[in-house]
């Protein structure tokens, strides 16, 4: 957390102002007001002086880096449990009395070593299998601080600066949003560059559909969901451009207070059901051997012992070490017998192996024992859809007109992900495109604000999951026949192409009431067209 985070409803701004968004919601304040709050110009920006006065006061726009468990911390957490320590003390007693054998013996047998050896073993499969599940879990949840964007288009002393590091924004930056970009900080819109803007922030509410964004002030007590005229940082524009001024930056952020929670909830653990079953059984087992191996021990007290009587009075004490430390080797051998070793082991590996199977669903598991929580589960509460879905969509049948115009043609596309080479459409025509598959993918491709890239093997979508279905499809319909081959592995070849060939002049953004998108085009012909894209939804 940087300079002054501490603290946060109390320190004041270079206005000498609190900051607190309590204090100050930008969200029900006139756009005026919010400039005046933070000494700012949606036209100018902040000067260079009171940036670096400001960074002083807020550091960096970046999430506090916790300083996780060390490795022999991790390592000594798997041995916090009563079974496991019982194991722990029983080899070490079976390894001490097999090297004093020897040694009294003269000779080490490596046999009598087998048995506490097996059970270090275990023990140190069960740590390491531990160790690696919940070095997994911490680097996952680091995954967090990927949301943030990493640049932001920033106004300051009047210029434009497009690629600035975002961690260098402060309360009070102008910053200019386009589509595909994720919001660096919490910001409060000051302007409409576009006739509608809209964003994705299920990272932060879970709801599926983009939310669509206003300048207008709202009522001081709304929701998050409910702030129309605040972006939040991890969020992407998915529709429309703005200009927005900076509210929250780092650890005050609502992705900064979601990884405060976080934190929090990762220091304050309870025992899991399972865990608590397994420690309750292991001090009942420890009581139970502890009793047998002492009355085992004590009914042969005689045989190392015992007393000489004269006269029918105990004269003279006789005590056998000998005999002592073997019927004591035979106690602890018997509470080696009953100690079932690979239990822990075990449950260790059943564990593991759910933890394995739930991250394959993108199903996170810090804990091993939290696996049985879920299997303990009987209702699970979900809001719609947004928490259950993957939030992609891809096109599964394209219908388009026939050579009459009563006749209509059904083609099926294969596929699920934003990968364009991924799948192919049957019954395709080969070698040309006629007119109306040609206005379809010009529309598709021309008429759409996503984008698609491709990262680290994968293909990540920007902009709205609909569109971004659109522009694949469009690559698998390929070019118009005498334009070329599609074998290029370029992804989006064919929606640049289109673009080429029709230069879109001016936009009316896709809008949910009127369920369209138009552009005005100016085609390499030299004449001008309007492309319209209209959503139908059935009920």
């Amino acid at each position: 957390m940087g300079k002054g985070s501490q603290d946060y409803g109390k320190r004041e701004t270079v206005a000498g102002k609190p900051t607190d968004r309590d204090v100050f919601p930008a969200w029900a304040r006139e756009i005026e007001e919010c400039e005046k709050h933070y000494e700012t110009n949606r036209k100018y920006g902040l000067k260079s002086d009171d940036v670096q006065k400001r960074q002083s006061i807020y550091g960096l726009n970046e999430l506090e880096k916790h300083e996780g468990q060390s490795i022999w911390s991790l390592i000594l957490d798997q041995f916090n449990d009563t079974l496991v320590r019982i194991l722990l003390a029983a080899a070490v007693v079976s390894f001490v009395l097999a090297w004093y054998d020897g040694e009294e013996g003269g000779e080490m047998e490596i046999t009598a070593f087998v048995e506490p050896l097996v059970i270090f073993l275990i023990l140190i499969v069960n740590a390491i299998v531990g160790v690696w599940q919940e070095n997994n879990a911490e680097k996952a949840l680091e995954a967090l601080k990927e949301i943030q964007s990493e640049h932001a288009t920033v106004i300051r002393d009047g210029h434009k600066i497009p690629d600035l590091p975002a961690k260098e924004l402060v309360p009070g930056d102008i910053v200019q949003l386009k589509v595909g970009d994720k919001v660096p900080a919490d910001m409060r819109i000051v302007e409409l560059i576009s006739s509608t803007l809209r964003l994705e922030q299920g990272s932060l509410t879970g709801e599926c559909d983009a939310v669509n964004k206003t300048a207008k002030t709202v009522p001081e007590d709304a929701d998050i969901q409910g702030k129309r005229s605040m972006v939040f940082a991890g969020t992407t524009v998915v529709n429309g451009n703005c200009i927005c001024l900076v509210t929250q930056t780092g650890m005050e952020t609502e992705i900064g207070q979601v990884h405060q929670q976080i934190h929090h909830a990762s220091q304050s653990e309870e025992d899991t059901p399972l865990k608590k079953k397994l420690n309750e059984f292991g001090e009942v087992l420890t009581m139970i051997i502890g009793l047998i191996c002492a009355l085992v021990w004590l009914i042969n007290v005689k045989y190392f012992l015992s007393w000489e009587y004269v006269d029918g009075w105990p004269r003279n004490f006789k005590f056998s070490f000998e005999k002592c430390t073997y019927y004591f080797e035979i106690a602890v051998a018997l509470a080696v017998a009953a100690i079932p070793e690979g239990l822990p082991a075990v449950i260790t590996t059943c564990l593991a192996l759910g933890t394995r199977k739930m991250a394959q669903k993108n199903a996170l598991v810090r804990k091993l024992p939290s696996v049985e929580t879920l299997g303990c589960t009987t209702v699970i509460c979900s809001d719609k859809t947004g928490t259950l879905t993957t939030n992609q969509m891809a096109v599964s049948r394209l219908v388009a007109m026939g050579f009459t115009a009563n006749k209509l043609r059904t083609f099926k596309v294969d596929g699920t992900t934003y990968d364009p080479f991924d799948g192919k459409i049957h019954d395709w025509p080969t070698g040309s495109m006629d007119a109306n598959l040609e206005t379809i993918a010009k529309i598709a491709a021309v008429c759409n604000d996503a984008c698609i890239v491709q990262s680290e093997h994968k293909f990540v979508a920007h902009g709205m999951p609909t569109e971004a279905a659109l522009k694949v499809l469009v690559e698998k319909m390929g070019l118009p026949n005498g334009y070329g081959s599609t074998n290029s592995r370029d992804v989006l070849r064919c929606c640049w192409w289109w673009n080429e060939q029709e230069r879109r002049i001016a936009t009316l953004e896709f809008h949910h009431d009127r369920k369209s998108m138009g552009v005005i085009v100016n085609s390499n012909s030299g004449r001008k067209s309007l492309l319209v894209k209209v959503l139908i939804t059935a009920n």
